[in-house]
């Protein structure tokens, strides 16, 4: 793949100063010396550390690039879902996700089960709620020793709110927006003894949108309980119940130049009725913390998870434009899984001579039960699951089509057995890694991580049960150099794997095809500053190459292996600029190509911004401006299909009536511009949200 030179100028940059530090420390040693705390940038992550990484390592020590996204910026800027946070997030964009499931694109590479929660997998796919979170974290590039295999570009970790030991606490919220939608929320916090705490999340969510006949209702219960066993001992127990049910809308399709056919934006190619996603799930968690000693600790935490999932929807699957005629596709599926997670992992601090040590040893065992099925749809016509109509006047309601006029064309029942599955799997892994403090300003990481990925499936279509056993083991490398405490030049190579079976076990791929698992490395190196005392500043340059299994843009239902190579870099500001004004802005560059080919990864931009900033007016008063850019991208691998670039701009205000009542707005896309933020195929592309407000009150206690 070709290198732009102002690439190549970055990534010699970034080089030199890791291999010549005395150049480096040159250069830096008129700085403050100062530790610039979490904290004191407003709520960034979390005693100024990522959990998802096991150990307490402060940000600026760790050798990859990441984002906190705090509670403080959830509630700022009114988010309500997963995928509004990767829009002011570095390096990752979001995908349709097919209208049921949240879907990231971490550094040009698409994933549907990269999701974790309190540091436990959570591969199902859903639209996550954010209403009992404290913090997201989203790491970039494959990072198989914390999580095992996937996160080939990265992973989003949730970290939810746990009971707290140190008072009685709630919050009360209310939303409405302007298409219809509200939303209720409930937090408190009851410290009932010195040594036990209860705490209670709920949220109820009527959804309503700018897309014709999209409605859904999600609740949400997470209760917690934290228990002081012992002086060095404490128990975190959670249960968390939800329920959702939404429309499912694929969007629009494409026309002969590839672009979206928007004198269709007003049009939903979806049955009234039938296009619904519905999702019950139970999620039981229990979590253990022992301090052995001053330089030794441990933790175990089981979880089981049980989620029952069903979607069934039509969409466009294809546009003649010479006819004006839609093709339509659909079919229904069904996934109930069982998941069980053990991990434990302990934690030493220790020196050997004048070279200080961070350890840490760990082992998982994940098994997870899934039995899935898909019906595909059938017309009356052709007998077949695909069919053509008319664009203009287009109606489907409980499968049956109709024109303009209200004359039956065909209908469609969902009686095609396409496969039926029980999947079971066990996962075995052992991981160990130093932290190595060389001194005060060398740190040397290193790590590996062992995998033994063992599926069987069981084909109730054939009877035949095929089986499968990879295992793998994934290194991790990382050289920090710190020329005073608030800077620091690192650079990192990691690996991870991803079986042929996929992320959701679609197809194990039996001897006769049987196919080594997909193999990812990441090599980055980077530039971490706290400066201005509450101010951070973050640069990275990452080179990805491995490659996945993508879904067929020409035979839908079907995969091709997709090997792309793609570079990029990431730069990222965030904190206090003065008093009154705290910002964060964020650039990404993503050059990728398919191997043996000039074929850009779909979904990939070259170019994306997201800037944030909060201005506080007075005591009581303040407002918020916002803005997204994206290039370009392609919708599909075969680079047919284009989703234009856009700029979006969102606002917000608020006004502190008391101290613990407040009032406020979010307005979006507050110039009222068209755009088409994401796609699944080349003729499934969303079309994005005209100007709306949300409303909100929020009354503390």
């Amino acid at each position: 793949m070709k290198t732009h030179p102002f690439q190549s100028s970055l990534l010699a940059t970034l080089a030199v100063t890791l291999t010549n530090p005395a150049h480096a420390q040159d250069a830096f040693l008129e700085l403050d010396p100062t530790t610039v705390t979490a904290e004191a940038l407003d709520g960034v992550a979390l005693d100024n550390q990522v959990t998802a990484f096991r150990t307490e390592t402060p940000l600026i020590d760790v050798p990859q690039s990441l984002t906190v996204f705090g509670n403080d910026q959830i509630e700022e800027q009114a988010i309500t879902s997963i995928g509004e946070i990767v829009d002011y997030t570095p390096g990752v964009t979001n995908s349709q996700g097919e209208g049921h499931r949240d879907a990231v694109v971490f550094r040009g590479i698409r994933s549907t089960a990269d999701f974790f929660v309190d540091g436990v997998r959570d591969d199902v796919q859903y639209f996550r709620p954010v209403y009992n979170l404290e913090q997201v974290e989203i790491l970039r590039g494959p990072n198989a020793l914390s999580f095992g295999r996937g996160g080939s570009g990265g992973v989003l970790n949730r970290v939810t709110k746990k009971a707290e030991l140190d008072g009685n606490f709630g919050e009360l919220k209310g939303t409405i927006d302007t298409f219809g939608g509200s939303l209720g929320q409930f937090d408190y916090n009851l410290h009932a003894t010195d040594n036990a705490a209860v705490r209670l999340n709920v949220f109820r969510e009527s959804l309503e949108n700018h897309r014709d006949f999209f409605d859904g209702d999600r609740l949400g219960i997470n209760p917690t309980v934290t228990l002081k066993l012992a002086e060095e001992t404490t128990l975190h127990l959670s249960y968390e119940y939800n329920d959702h049910e939404r429309f499912i809308d694929r969007g629009i399709p494409s026309g002969d130049n590839g672009r979206p056919l928007s004198q269709f934006s007003g049009t939903t190619f979806g049955d009234s009725e039938l296009n619904e996603t519905t999702l019950e799930a139970h999620v039981f968690q229990a979590t253990l913390k022992h301090n052995f000693s001053d330089f030794w600790k441990g933790r175990v935490t089981a979880s089981y998870g049980n989620y029952n999932k069903v979607y069934s929807n039509y969409f466009p699957s294809d546009f003649n434009e010479a006819t004006n005629q839609v093709e339509i596709d659909g079919y229904i599926d069904r996934t109930d899984r069982n998941r069980f997670t053990l991990s434990g992992d302990l934690v030493g601090e220790f020196d050997t001579g004048s070279i200080g040590h961070k350890v840490l040893i760990g082992a998982e065992y994940i098994n997870t039960s899934s039995d899935q099925n898909r019906f595909n749809n059938v017309f009356s016509t052709n007998g077949d699951d695909q069919e053509f109509f008319d664009a203009d006047g287009f109606r489907i309601s409980n499968g049956v089509v109709r024109d303009g006029a209200g004359n039956v064309l065909a209908t469609g029942t969902f009686t095609d057995l396409n496969d039926d599955t029980e999947v079971e799997l066990d996962v075995y892994s052992f991981f160990v890694q130093d932290e190595i403090k060389i001194t005060e300003q060398l740190h040397l990481l290193l790590g590996a991580r062992f995998d033994s990925f063992d599926i069987e499936v069981l084909d109730n279509e054939t009877g035949n049960t095929l089986t499968r056993r990879d295992e793998e083991v994934t290194p991790r490398i990382g050289l920090v150099y710190k020329p005073v405490e608030n800077l620091s030049f690192y650079g990192s190579y990691s690996e991870t794997f991803l079986p042929r079976s996929g992320e959701q076990f679609s197809d194990i791929n039996p001897p006769a095809d049987g196919l080594d698992p997909d193999e990812f490395s990441n090599l980055e190196i980077g530039v971490k500053w706290d400066f201005l005392d509450n101010f951070s500043f973050t640069l990275s340059g990452f080179r990805i190459e491995g490659s996945s299994l993508q879904p067929s843009s020409a035979v839908p239902g079907t995969f091709n292996v997709i090997d792309a190579e793609t570079f990029g870099f990431e730069t990222q500001l965030k904190g206090n600029l003065t008093d009154w004004w705290h910002i964060s802005a964020a650039y990404s560059y993503l050059n990728g190509e398919q191997d043996g080919t000039n074929l850009r990864p779909r979904e990939q931009p070259r170019s994306s911004v997201s800037i944030w900033n909060n201005f506080k007016v007075n005591e009581d008063f303040g407002f918020g401006l916002g803005m997204i850019y994206q290039s370009s991208s392609f919708a599909d691998n075969g680079n047919n299909a284009t989703l234009p670039s856009y700029v979006r701009f969102d606002a917000s205000a608020y006004y502190e009536i008391s101290e613990d009542l407040r009032l406020q707005v979010n307005i979006e896309n507050l110039l009222d511009r068209d755009y088409f933020p994401t796609a699944h195929i080349a003729d499934n592309i969303t079309v994005g949200a005209p100007i709306n407000a949300t409303f909100t009150v929020s009354k503390k206690f």
